[in-house]
């Protein structure tokens, strides 16, 4: 048993409880703040003044909207399946804050004289129950539109399940080569095991793979496919109103600063702070302080992506998890594998043979799913003239009596 899991498991029943209310405080107020900032700074970028009529500086604006939404008329379509639509955003929000339970926000403290770890709990397969988390908090979205009973809902959700589906794979392509170096899928000892150097530098493509595919999970621009509002109105929430869709909201918002959190925690060292800040980490404190700074840096990059970023085609979308994001990552774990067996060996040279035939076999089937489609081309047709003119094969109708009449009669005026 670990450091970190026998003070866990030292924990009285008040201290469980007060951590279970710290996490659900971070994730409203980080919600609360998330929306505020998001307005603030996309208002920035568009050169026009962002909230800041309620409390100071506006920053009161995102308290005062959920507050409205509390008391807003709360409508229900009559084709609508009235317990799947009323447990739908349920399902939705609650694992978005279950994956938060396994985060570690920081080091040793004391609470109220009891030692402990800034965190609720420390499973072997923490990660997994992130992952697990993410994959459940879709059957809300999909229960969500497909109980609505209106067709631009279900498509929505259609398309959500469809994202997951795609994206959740490469997120979890992604923490393999993390698991691998770690020597664990616990989340304390992924971030005790960067304290000789961050993941970031040394799993680079993994970073990046695992940072596209997060904003793919969370229908975030510009991946928000199931709520394109020039498609499909409002996506898989567009029949819900009042706190039912509140909850929608909540889950997307908390659902960003989960996923934001396990990057940081995966990648960037979880609160470790940076050379040469090094001796803060020896406060537990100073490390929820950077772990959340560090939070807030993706959390800004979700907001900078949906301010500068078109969104994508449906096609396009598809493509990239599927023919870039996939294969790209296959390769990556065969050659970690080919790396870490090596090194495990001593230098094998029948093991690095293997490694690297194995290696170029991946190479080979990603640039097979990286060429692009055939696309088949309709033979050019040679203009008639310069100037467009309508096809000669369409008829012109006869122009009927009177108005032959009329035009005759204007004839013979001239």
């Amino acid at each position: 048993m670990t450091r970190t899991q026998e003070l866990l498991a030292s924990d009285p029943i008040w201290l469980t409880l007060l951590k279970v209310l710290g996490l659900f405080v971070i994730g409203v107020v980080l919600t609360l703040f998330m929306i505020n900032w998001e307005r603030k700074v996309v208002g920035r970028m568009q050169h026009r003044p962002g909230p800041n009529r309620t409390g100071p500086g506006g920053w009161l604006q995102s308290l005062a909207d959920g507050l409205k939404l509390a008391f807003k008329e709360d409508i229900m379509p009559a084709m609508a399946d009235k317990k799947v639509y009323f447990i739908a955003p349920i399902i939705s929000t609650i694992p978005a804050f279950v994956a938060l339970s396994v985060i570690p926000f920081g080091g040793e403290v004391t609470i109220f004289g009891q030692q402990t770890v800034l965190q609720l709990v420390d499973v072997p397969v923490g990660v997994l129950v992130v992952l697990a988390c993410s994959s459940i908090g879709v059957y809300g979205i999909v229960l969500g539109g497909w109980a609505s009973g209106s067709p631009y809902s279900l498509l929505g959700s259609l398309r959500s399940a469809a994202q997951v589906i795609s994206y959740e794979i490469a997120l979890g392509l992604a923490v393999v080569g993390v698991v691998l170096y770690a020597g664990s899928l616990s989340t304390a000892t992924i971030v005790g095991a960067q304290a000789q150097g961050w993941y970031v530098w040394l799993l680079f493509p993994s970073f990046v793979v695992f940072v596209i595919a997060m904003v793919g999970e969370t229908n975030r621009a510009p991946f928000d496919l199931p709520e394109a509002e020039s498609e499909l109105v409002g996506g898989f929430h567009t029949e819900y109103s009042s706190l039912k869709f509140a909850l929608f909201f909540l889950a997307e918002y908390v659902n960003m600063v989960t996923v934001s959190a396990m990057a940081v925690t995966l990648f960037l060292g979880g609160g470790m702070w940076p050379w040469p800040l090094s001796f803060l980490n020896e406060y537990g404190w100073m490390q929820f302080v950077a772990f959340i700074l560090k939070t807030l840096l993706f959390l800004f990059m979700f907001i900078w992506l949906r301010g500068t970023l078109p969104r994508f085609r449906y096609d396009q979308f598809m493509k990239l998890g599927w023919k870039v994001l996939v294969p790209v990552m296959l390769v990556w774990i065969v050659a970690i594998f080919g790396i870490r067996a090596f090194q495990s060996t001593g230098g094998d040279n029948i093991v690095l043979l293997v490694s690297l035939i194995g290696f170029a076999l991946a190479v080979v089937l990603a640039v097979a799913f990286l060429l692009p489609d055939k696309q088949v081309q309709a033979p050019p047709v040679e203009p008639a003239s310069d100037y467009p003119v309508p096809p000669l094969d369409l008829e012109v109708p006869e122009s009927p009596p009177k108005r032959r009449k009329a035009v005759r009669a204007g004839q013979e005026a001239e």
